[in-house]
């Protein structure tokens, strides 16, 4: 047994050991480690996770205590205020040191400063690492030294930095015996009554393996067309990796520099850089979140707190059961109620809908997504909802609105997506798939499609609802 004094690594949203900076600097110095897991229960300034994080959460930390058990040790799971277990921890295991990861939600930030204050006060060694950004937020700056608000530059400043390469998983951690866990099971993070999470289970393998089978296969199969086919739902274009890095099953560094390789192999440099991209943008979401912590609950641009949003409840129900009468909308809103996940093409079509067809509040959006998708990121979430609204930085300016009807023409042109995720319509004719209402009573009939039966009749008119829009965003314009 070593006569180092054991080191805590409190796990969040770091949930691998691979290329995890604060397990393998614990390692490093060839201490004893305390691998642990704290449960915070939502206090004042916390948000709890929602239906769909909390199912994956139990997952992924059943794959993590699998694979820490692979290599000796054991995950420690505690409930409670983080302060209060960390201490418990301390006294019950002898550590003089505790390790671990940033998080970058607001309220995050402020209570790690103060424990890591405390702690040391407390005569305890507190480190603190990057492992879910290529760049910590405070490090890109303007050449004036402000954040930037527009993501075009942001990227042009990042994109070629150095990235560190990652580190691969120790193959040994010395444990600390004696210490009591609790039992994920008796957390109760997944559904049980009803259980609604078969879809998920069907669609997801959550922990550092599944990220990595994830990661292999999008490569192998996806990332040569990516900048062709990302746009198009029916296919299998986009890494899905979104609830991976959220969890810090998989980090950036990872995806960063097995995407360079494989571009490099095979001379992928457009589809390339288009993924990686879309890795930048997430980047920028959570230097916004950093800069503006208030993003999830005030629009960036304020103006926006005088728009006339809607509060129809009809209308909300409709858009989350996907029963709006518009193909498009309906089908992406089942796919994200059975999987816990959404094509990014249709998040922007689905919200562009709520916002502005329906001009219900993004929160409203926001919320739902919050509680129905596995990978719902504080950071992504707001940033992407406020920029669908045009309340947000860089954000798609209020007068673009999908049709919804021209999107899914433009991207399902057969229709395949539609069919998968709305049978009751599938056996329309193509031209009719995409708007049912223009489809005679006779063809309707036949396709065994019943207005007010088994679909419904459009929610709005579209180009009524794309007028009225408008008119209240140039008022808002004026009083400002």
């Amino acid at each position: 047994m070593s006569d180092i004094a054991p080191i805590i690594v409190w796990f969040r949203q770091d949930l691998r050991l691979a290329d995890n900076p604060a397990l393998l600097k614990a390692v490093d110095q060839n201490a004893p480690v305390v691998p642990l897991f704290i449960l915070e229960d939502a206090d004042a300034g916390a948000r709890a996770p929602g239906g769909a994080s909390r199912w994956w959460l139990h997952s992924a930390l059943a794959a993590l205590t699998h694979d820490l058990r692979a290599r000796g040790s054991k995950l420690i799971l505690r409930r409670g205020p983080a302060q209060q277990v960390l201490s418990e921890i301390i006294q019950a295991s002898g550590a003089r040191a505790v390790h671990w990861n940033r998080c970058y939600e607001p309220w995050r930030i402020s209570r790690d400063a103060e424990i890591k204050q405390q702690l040391r006060d407390q005569g305890i060694e507190v480190n603190s690492f990057n492992a879910a950004l290529l760049f910590e937020p405070w490090s890109v700056t303007t050449g004036s030294g402000t954040p930037f608000k527009i993501y075009t530059p942001f990227w042009k400043a990042v994109r070629d930095r150095p990235i560190a390469r990652p580190e691969p998983a120790p193959e040994r951690i010395s444990p600390v015996n004696g210490l009591v866990s609790e039992s994920l099971e008796d957390w109760r993070l997944r559904p049980a009554q009803p259980d609604w999470a078969g879809g998920l289970r069907e669609t997801w393998q959550p922990g550092e393996a599944g990220a990595q089978a994830r990661l292999a296969n999008f490569l192998d199969r996806e990332l040569a067309d990516y900048g062709t086919y990302r746009d198009y739902p029916a296919r299998a274009g986009t890494s899905r990796l979104s609830p991976y890095l959220h969890w810090g099953e998989i980090g950036p560094r990872q995806v960063w520099h097995a995407a360079q390789h494989r571009m490099e192999q095979e001379n992928l440099g457009t589809a390339g850089w288009k993924f990686l991209s879309e890795v930048g943008w997430r980047e920028f979401c959570h230097h916004l979140l950093y800069h503006w912590p208030d993003l999830p609950e005030q629009n960036w641009r304020r103006a926006f707190d005088a728009f006339p949003w809607s509060t129809s409840q009809e209308h909300l129900k409709a858009w989350q059961a996907g029963q709006t009468g518009y193909p498009i909308v309906d089908a992406g809103m089942r796919e994200l109620w059975h999987t816990g996940w959404m094509h990014n093409r249709l998040r922007m079509i689905v919200g562009s809908f709520l916002v502005k067809d329906l001009r219900l509040h993004w929160k409203e959006g926001e919320a739902w997504f919050w509680d129905t998708l596995v990978d719902a990121d504080l950071a992504n979430n707001a940033a992407g909802w406020q920029w669908i609204a045009g309340s947000g930085a860089d954000a798609a300016p209020f007068f673009r609105i999908f049709n919804p009807v021209t999107q899914s023409e433009k991207f399902d042109p057969n229709g395949d997506y539609l069919r998968r995720w709305l049978p009751e319509i599938a056996a329309l004719p193509d031209p009719y798939i995409h708007r049912p209402w223009h489809a005679s009573e006779e063809v309707r009939r036949q396709a065994g499609v019943v207005f007010g039966g088994n679909y419904p009749r459009p929610l709005v008119d579209h180009a009524q609802a794309r007028r009225a829009a408008l008119e209240a965003f140039q008022q808002i314009k004026k009083d400002q």
